[in-house]
């Protein structure tokens, strides 16, 4: 079974039909391939013969450049260690949020040409993901939002 590595055309619509002129955060589940899996047509010299996580590496690094133009920070980051709610079949390598100023400064660092050619190494990396968009917010008192 094939997990889910990009976006469909159909999530990438509904996300412009949501108002993007607002702060969000992105929710990123990431399972990593035991060996990087760089698809045919990559050149070889961006090949790296390498586990998952050290191609995700190699991402996170090439895509730095466009996510700090676009205005995105890191938030959080964390290793998953144990699914306590929800299917063990869904255990994560990492997890993390990533905040922009807007919608449309997402969608922009997608287009931007650097961070497009960052994306093999990611396609090669992940074997499963889960990218989940919320609108950023204040946290409250407890857990949930405060009315």
């Amino acid at each position: 079974m094939t997990g889910a590595v990009d976006p469909t055309r159909e999530a990438m619509a509904a996300f412009r039909d949501l108002p993007l002129d607002r702060p969000i955060a992105m929710l990123n589940l990431l399972r990593f391939r035991e060996r990087a899996d760089y698809a045919a047509d990559v050149d070889a010299a961006i090949r790296r013969d390498v586990g998952g996580a050290e191609a995700y590496a190699a991402y996170g690094r090439a895509a730095a450049a466009p996510f700090a133009r676009a205005g995105g920070r890191q938030i959080w980051l964390g290793t998953p260690r144990l699914t306590v709610i929800g299917p063990e079949t869904e255990a994560w390598d990492l997890a993390f949020i990533a905040e922009y100023p807007s919608g449309e400064a997402f969608l922009g660092m997608l287009r931007d040409p650097e961070y497009r050619a960052a994306v093999v190494h990611r396609q090669a990396a992940v074997a499963d993901s889960r990218l989940i968009l919320c609108d950023a917010r204040r946290p409250g008192t407890a857990f949930g939002a405060d009315a």
